[in-house]
């Protein structure tokens, strides 16, 4: 009971979404006897869900591996390629089966993974003995608290209103993004299977992106209509947006009618095609009393070791000279600047913009 209670405390002493899975799998690896570990969560589109791994520990290794988020869906295994996984998270029920590992039977568990706002999964357990049912319920109780404590993470992280990231997450989240390698390789201190027996290859070579999102005369849709259905105008645009952008992509409400979106993308011309996404679907969607309504929207690529600031300033800039050039359209910072619409201001580093 007390080594419980001390990778309860070890679990629960984080406060980085992005490595509980992680921490889940390292605690549990002092508690149970497995030849190996691994938390998957199913992401992608309605009829395109694919398995990322989001923590992955065989016995022996000193920290665990993972798929990087940003990892094109199309190199993860589809849901259907792993049955019993989509069973136990189908089902919402513990299973156990042997199967061929390693050229060894082993004995897999699988552990439904509950979600909130985080993406459903399964835990996964392969062991040389069937998991004894101590030890399962022992798993399941820490599966609860995990539960539970990333509940409230998630919920000191959310905007109240719409469920996106708020603006305090932000700063954090963006220094990670700067700080992370670019164009990494298809998994972290891992095969090149995966572990999984499907393979996956290096990602096109990726650049970091940030949006900012404005609705337009949103002003009047308050003063029209009233602030309820401002709310409700807000809440259909987050949806459009989840349903505009990658499941990868971080998407913030930064307050009142301005959103911003970090992404992954190939080069400025992919970014932008994923921005024109979400502003032709906005135009066409009809919204409840008010009709419809247009975004205005400017980005910039992040630069390597800047400030978050710095970034979120100049595609602030592109979204100004977006609403007062016709509204309704997307705007590069970099092709402004080029073109001469824009000047570089004293404080950036010129060299750091991106001519076409």
């Amino acid at each position: 009971m007390p080594r419980v209670v001390d990778q309860l405390a070890e679990l629960t002493c984080q406060r980085d979404r992005d490595v509980m899975d992680v921490s889940m799998v390292m605690a549990l690896s002092e508690l149970v006897n497995f030849h190996s570990a691994a938390i998957h969560r199913c992401v992608g589109d309605a009829g395109d869900e694919r398995w990322l791994t989001r923590a992955r520990l065989k016995r022996g290794d000193i920290v665990a591996s993972s798929d990087p988020l940003w990892l094109e869906p199309e190199l993860l295994p589809l849901v259907e390629d792993f049955p019993h996984r989509l069973d136990c998270l189908e089902s919402q029920a513990v299973l156990q089966m042997q199967e061929q590992v390693d050229g060894r039977r082993m004995w897999h568990t699988l552990f439904p993974l509950l979600a909130a706002r985080s993406m459903p999964g399964v835990l996964e357990i392969v062991s040389v003995d069937r998991l004894a049912p101590a030890s399962r319920r022992m798993v399941a109780g820490m599966l609860r608290v995990f539960h539970n404590f990333q509940g409230l993470l998630e919920d000191s992280e959310r905007d109240t209103l719409t469920g996106l990231f708020n603006r305090k997450t932000f700063d954090e989240s963006f220094l990670k993004v700067v700080g992370e390698e670019r164009g990494a390789r298809g998994t972290v201190a891992g095969s090149d299977d995966g572990g999984d027996g499907e393979a996956r290859h290096p990602p096109e070579r990726t650049r970091c992106f940030l949006g900012v999102i404005d609705i337009d005369h949103f002003k009047q849709v308050n003063d029209r209509h009233g602030h309820l259905i401002g709310d409700e105008v807000l809440l259909l645009l987050s949806r459009l947006m989840r349903g505009s952008f990658r499941f990868y992509d971080q998407l913030y409400r930064f307050g009142g009618e301005e959103f911003v979106v970090l992404m992954r993308c190939a080069s400025a011309a992919d970014a932008s095609q994923v921005l024109e996404r979400l502003r032709y679907n906005t135009e066409q969607q009809p919204f409840p009393q008010v009709g419809h309504i247009t975004v205005s929207v400017g980005f910039t690529e992040v630069q390597p070791g800047e400030l978050p600031a710095e970034a979120f300033g100049r595609a602030d800039r592109a979204v100004y000279y977006a609403k007062h050039h016709g509204r309704n359209q997307v705007r590069s910072y970099a092709q402004l600047v080029a073109a001469g619409e824009l000047k570089v201001e004293e404080h950036e580093d010129a060299s750091a913009v991106e001519l076409f």
